[in-house]
């Protein structure tokens, strides 16, 4: 396996070629600082758009292999890694997705999210190690996010995955990166060069941010996560949360607050289980029965279709 970032590729990586639209940076006042990032930063929305067909491709490719108890796990370093890892993260409270199903590995361990571990990203051998110890199958997702595409950590990782029958899916922002290759699907965001030769924290990340956020907010609404477009499965864990609970049953139900309040007392704060019972006309025990029954759509259960 490599051992360096280059992992033996001679293509050239677009995201390390010199920009040549601000040669000097080091000359602007503020605001045109601020404008030369400002709408660089803008085309990493573009760059996803174009993406969007490959997106759509691994949702497709994905939910079936969830729905079957497969797990989203993320592999990735530096920025990337990150990324992954808040991505990961944010499942649980938005969409109540175990803890269990989204784990991340970040090149240099968990610690790395607040300080860089430099040379961690170059181990491809550690890669491979650690996505094995997951314990990773045929039903799991493995989303590989490295904007150069040429992170051995991330390569041994891939190649893995690939080993166990699971999805491997390279995010990157290099079309002829080496990851791509190693991978089953590919999402590629070609944001080009940076503002900052070289710094893909910049749009490259920015990408990653909405494409990570896209694909997995649309595996959780195939997965029924959503009732229309409202979040009716997150978990009331704060205040903040409580209030939302109690707005989205009171908008999904059409029930008043006294209603909606003493549905979710009865449920556990579930949301789904609580616009069921209001719906329907049901005591928690057969509402969240007839969710069971219907993989936890809330159409379903209601007897709509969807």
């Amino acid at each position: 396996m490599p051992t360096s970032s280059s992992s033996g590729s001679a293509a050239p990586l677009r995201t390390e070629e010199p920009s040549t639209e601000h040669p000097a940076l080091d000359t602007y006042d503020s605001a045109a600082l601020v404008a030369a990032f400002v709408d660089d930063q803008a085309r990493a929305a573009h760059a996803v758009r174009a993406a969007a067909p490959q997106i759509a491709s691994v949702v497709d490719a994905a939910w079936p292999r969830l729905r079957a108890g497969g797990r989203l796990v993320y592999v990735g370093a530096g920025t990337s890694g990150r990324l992954g890892v808040l991505d990961s993260v944010e499942l649980h409270p938005t969409f109540s997705w175990p803890r269990e199903r989204s784990p991340a590995l970040l090149a240099g361990g968990l610690g790395a999210v607040f300080v860089a571990v430099e040379g961690a990203e170059d181990d491809a051998a550690a890669g491979a190690a650690e996505l094995r110890a997951l314990g990773v199958g045929v039903n799991d997702v493995v989303l590989l996010i490295a904007a150069s595409g040429t992170t051995p950590y991330v390569l041994g990782a891939a190649a893995a995955a690939r080993a166990t029958g699971a999805l491997a899916v390279a995010v990157t922002n290099n079309p002829a990166a080496p990851l791509v290759a190693a991978c089953e699907r590919a999402i590629v965001l070609d944001t080009g060069p940076e503002v900052i030769s070289g710094s893909t924290r910049l749009k490259a990340g920015t990408a990653q941010k909405i494409a990570l956020n896209t694909l997995s907010s649309a595996l959780m609404v195939r997965l029924h996560k959503v009732y229309g477009n409202l979040m009716v499965d997150l978990r009331a864990t704060n205040a903040k949360l409580e209030r939302r609970a109690l707005a989205l049953t009171m908008r999904a139900s059409g029930a008043g607050e006294a209603q909606a309040l003493a549905a979710l007392a009865a449920c556990g704060k579930r949301v789904k289980v609580a616009v069921v019972m209001l719906r329907a006309g049901l005591d928690a025990a057969e509402a969240e029965r007839r969710l069971e029954v219907v993989e936890g759509s809330v159409q379903r259960a209601l007897g709509l279709p969807g």
